[in-house]
């Protein structure tokens, strides 16, 4: 975020803060009850994309739920099923007393916050301030249930001796085991919000500069550098590669046509060049692009090995041409010697062709983690079962159809409260497929999913509420295509 706010300085000379940001936008919940939140603090996971849809939030402080419900406690208490039936009007909401009215009123009549359940021991269960403070302290502790084991009679019989049914003392118990694994307490849900609702406003409102932020911020969050940068591209951001007379130290921007941003890739993105050398690159260009090989290497002084990160990278293209080309140029860099000043480079046409589609786009992903070219899946695709559907197109699809996809192999995940379910998100030329493998599938496929960088998968498709599935049947690894088309297309002859 901060970040973001140098960039707008810079770049539209106004300011911005989290504090002037604008309030309750809609432009930006419609966005975010899309799911549309990768690079999004807190909610760019695919258990919060999933929930999004269902739970649609329309103000902040939906946003405060939203942080706090997705999370073991919530969801081993079995609040996040009854909060969303009633929030869509398919239960009502009920309350025991007038008391516990006023506690849970904001959240449906569902404990969310740890605020809640303090507040619920005192007024159901005749706790004292001390021992509800107590039971905080054990709640904090995250763990299964030994600090809360104590308090279980306590609470039941104090909720039974006012009144309150067996089946809600239970319920109530049963929740409050849960926040022993992870509960929130409202302020701290708050505060995330807030950084989740200024996060979403750049991203809708200035996608250019939160991607760009973003990237010059790296390692964080869920995502690679590659799906952010489809990210800004899918927002109508143009994204230009790393250039030697253009890039900067990090990623910047550049003013594209109309004053609309254009987010320029810097040499923050370049594998195996130090920051020392990126730095002395940019100062010995100044305002004088370079026009050479040897002007770059008479200016900047740089390593022969910083020479070859560039080439590799695609960066000397309009100084060498294609990356063979430059490879072969900077491969034969002699040092300098004492009776000549400027080191002397390889001269003649290169004996390797220009890179194949393939090889560019490996070449890519290896030395920035980016491409700005073709999709993998979009080389492959023709050698794919023809029957495969691509993202956009599972939409539809009737809710139960069979169905084959296939997908670079971004995330695997098995979280503790799934139950030993494993949940697959796939990356093809249109955007993201999500997999649902059920444990007898993956334990049979376990080879498949664990090593395969290209996966297509079997399965039937699951449409509820705004949110679509692939319900695995079988996956097959598909990575050899990749490799095979390398070969087939002589891209390193």
């Amino acid at each position: 975020l901060r970040r973001s706010f140098d960039l707008i300085r810079s770049y539209y000379g106004r300011e911005l803060s989290m504090a002037a940001v604008p309030a309750e936008d809609p432009q930006v919940y419609e966005m975010v009850s899309r799911g549309d939140t990768v690079g999004v603090f807190q909610i760019e996971s695919r258990a919060q994309m999933a929930m999004l849809p269902r739970l649609r939030p329309a103000c902040f402080y939906d946003l405060v739920i939203e942080v706090a419900i997705i999370r073991p406690g919530p969801i081993q208490g079995d609040m996040v099923h009854p909060y969303l039936r009633r929030r869509n009007g398919k239960e009502p909401v009920t309350y025991p007393s007038e008391a516990v009215r006023e506690v849970l009123k904001r959240t449906l009549g569902v404990p969310i916050f740890q605020e809640q359940v303090m507040k619920l021991a005192m007024v159901a269960a005749g706790f004292s301030a001390g021992e509800a403070d107590s039971l905080r302290r054990a709640m904090a502790a995250w763990r299964r249930r030994g600090d809360l084991e104590p308090f279980e009679q306590r609470l039941i019989d104090g909720m039974l001796s006012r009144g309150y049914s067996e089946e809600f003392a239970q319920q109530l118990y049963r929740q409050i085991l849960g926040f022993g694994q992870y509960g929130f307490p409202e302020s701290h849900a708050a505060s995330f919000a807030l950084l989740v609702y200024v996060s979403a406003w750049l991203k809708r409102h200035e996608p250019a500069v939160f991607t760009c932020a973003l990237l010059n911020s790296q390692p964080m969050g869920f995502y690679a550098p590659s799906q952010l940068v489809q990210m800004a591209e899918s927002h109508g951001v143009e994204v230009r590669p790393v250039d030697i007379n253009a890039s900067q130290v990090e990623c910047s921007l550049e003013r594209g046509e109309f004053g609309k941003p254009v987010l320029r890739l810097g040499f923050n993105r370049v594998s195996g060049l130090a920051q020392d050398a990126a730095v002395r690159l940019v100062e010995a260009r100044g305002n004088r692009p370079f026009v050479s090989l040897s002007d770059l290497a008479e200016r900047a002084g740089l390593h022969r090995d910083a020479h070859g990160a560039l080439a590799a990278a695609d960066a000397l293209q309009s100084l060498s041409g294609h990356r063979h080309r430059a490879r072969w140029q900077v491969a034969g860099i002699e040092k300098r010697l004492p009776a000549f000043g400027v080191p002397v480079f390889a001269e003649g046409e290169p004996l390797l062709p220009a890179p194949g589609p393939m090889a560019s786009v490996i070449s890519d992903y290896a030395s920035t983690g980016v491409t700005l070219r073709d999709h993998p899946l979009a080389l492959i695709r023709d050698r794919l079962d023809s029957r495969c559907v691509q993202a956009t197109a599972l939409w539809d699809l009737p809710d139960g159809a069979a169905v084959c996809a296939a997908g670079l192999v971004i995330t695997r995940q098995r979280p503790g409260s799934a139950k030993n379910v494993t949940f697959i998100t796939l990356e093809d030329e249109t955007g993201f497929i999500n997999l649902v493998v059920w444990e007898q599938v993956a334990e049979r496929q376990r080879e498949e999913w664990l090593n395969a960088s290209v996966l297509g998968v079997y399965g039937r498709v699951q449409k509820q509420d705004g949110v679509l599935h692939i319900i695995a049947r079988r996956l097959v690894d598909q990575s050899h295509l990749l490799a095979e088309l390398r070969v087939s297309s002589h891209d390193f002859r």
